[in-house]
Formats: structure tokens, sequence, C-alpha cells
């Protein structure tokens, strides 16, 4: 059976990849972002199919107007992908606190949000998928990128709770996290420090070379991704992670090999800290 996705950040980059894919599958989509021009164009060629709308999913009206709109031409929602997203980059003394709480709400509160107002009618039906994208800098830290690393760090939490809570429902909901794609984050959407601070000219200096030099050549395909993602949809069952890219797992491998080393130098230290007969925490990771 054919199933509706409602994709956010459609207009380009991976979220654009993915209704491209979906839609030429013979899906139906709801195609979202701020900018509805590219959505219209997007949209046309496939009809009743495909619902182009314009959203901002920071504003809690603009989604509810968007979900309802989704159910009401489609009457239900089988994915919801949460790609919408921008960088940020410059040394996190440099950022406005404007800047810090607008990347954190387009990031992590808008995926939060639109996950949490999906759930009811997924978990009434005991079916649906959640794919919440963060990237592997939600997983490792990077000098000069720490905002935008904060918001995928808390995403990644969020997400990875959220799958154990409602996998008793039959919904399930998955992480995507992805190296360096030709996406466009390099490019204008990025956010930049709106200060400069002397002492990090040489970090500034070489993120500005970075996004600059970097933008249009990453090694990543976001088709190619997107159908890794699609193809994972479709099995019979979801991971909490899915790491996209060569890159994204080689920086993982080395940042576990670089975490054991920090918490083998104080392990001992660190586990001879507790009161005398008390019980041991029975929290488990799943």
């Amino acid at each position: 059976m054919s199933k509706i996705w409602f994709i956010t950040g459609a207009s380009s980059g991976f979220g654009k990849a993915l209704a491209e894919a979906v839609l030429a599958r013979g899906d139906s989509a709801v195609l979202t972002a701020r900018r509805l021009a590219p959505l219209q164009a997007l949209a046309a060629p496939h009809g009743e199919r495909a619902l182009a709308l314009q959203l901002d999913v920071t504003d809690a009206a603009s989604r509810a107007a968007a979900l309802q709109a989704a159910t009401d031409r489609f009457g239900r929602i089988d994915v919801l992908a949460n790609i919408a997203g921008a960088g940020a980059y410059g040394a996190l003394e440099a950022f406005s606190p404007a800047q810090i709480r607008a990347n954190m709400e387009l990031n992590f509160f808008a995926a939060a949000e639109l996950s949490r107002e999906v759930l009811p009618q997924m978990r009434a039906r005991k079916a649906g998928h959640i794919l919440n994208l963060t990237s592997i800098a939600g997983l490792v830290a990077f000098p000069g990128n720490g905002l935008y690393c904060a918001s995928k760090f808390a995403l990644e939490g969020f997400t990875e709770a959220l799958h154990h809570e409602v996998k008793p429902f039959g919904v399930r909901v998955t992480l995507v996290e992805p190296g360096a794609f030709r996406t466009g984050f390099a490019g204008a959407a990025a956010m930049k420090a709106e200060g400069r601070i002397a002492d990090y000219a040489p970090l500034d200096a070489g993120l500005d070379e970075y996004f600059t030099t970097q933008d249009g050549q990453q090694m990543g395909d976001a088709a190619k991704g997107m159908q890794v993602v699609i193809d994972m949809v479709d099995g019979d069952t979801a991971p909490v992670r899915l790491m996209l890219g060569e890159d994204a797992y080689q920086l993982w491998e080395g940042a576990v090999a670089s975490r054991h080393r920090d918490l083998a130098t104080w392990r001992a230290r660190g586990e001879d800290t507790a009161i005398p007969g008390a019980l041991k925490n029975t929290a488990q990771a799943l």
C-alpha cells in the first residue's frame, strides 16, 4: 500500500530529494517549507498525490494548519519526516541570545513539537514512522559548530527516548544522521555568529574557508542517502539510528575511541563515589 509522507524542508536539500523519490515511486506527499513556489513546482506533475503547503515549523498555528490540511486531503500521515533545519557556525561566545534561541527553535523544538503533534493519530492506528534528521554533529561536537551541535544533540536524546516510548504502540521512530552531503547546508542558509571576537580570529578564518570551499563539494549524494532512508522505512524493522556517509562513520568511530580514553582515565575514581550500602541504580540503557 502506498504511503502518505509529511516532509518538512521539502524545497531544497534532503527534503527535496526525499520528496522527489517518494513521489516518483507512487506515494503521496505533503510538501512543506517556508518558500511555497519551489514546492508548487515540485508538486505540479503529481496531481492529487502531492500537496504543497507553506509552513513555518517554528510557529504553532502554522504547524496545526498544515497538519489539518494534510489530514483533510489524505486522511492520515504514515511517515513524518522532520527534515527542516539550518546550520550555525562561529564561536559560541559570539552568538547573540536571539540567534541561540532561533537555532534551537528550528533544529530542535520544531521537530519535537511536530513529533508530539502527529503521535495521537499514529498511536490510534498503531502504525506510523517518525524520521528526525540530525547529523553526525548530533553525536560528535566540532569547534565552531557548537550551537548547531547542541540543537542536534538535543534532538538525538529526545528521539532515542521517544523511539522506546512509542514502540509498544506500533509506532517507529528513527534518527537519520548524515555526514557531509551536497544539500546547501554549507551555503547561505547557515547562520553565522553575529559577533566577531579577536581571540577567535583563527577559528573564524578556518570556518570561513571551510564553508566557502566545501559548499557543493561534499562527497555525499542526497538522492542516494534518501533512497537508503526509504528502503529502511519499507523494511520490517526500523533502527533507532541510521547513519549516512563514510565520513560520518569514521568520525563516530574516532569519537567513541576518544570517549573511551577519557572515561577510562578517571573510571576508578568516578565509580568509587557510592554511599556504603546504597542500592544500585536499576535504570538500564536499551
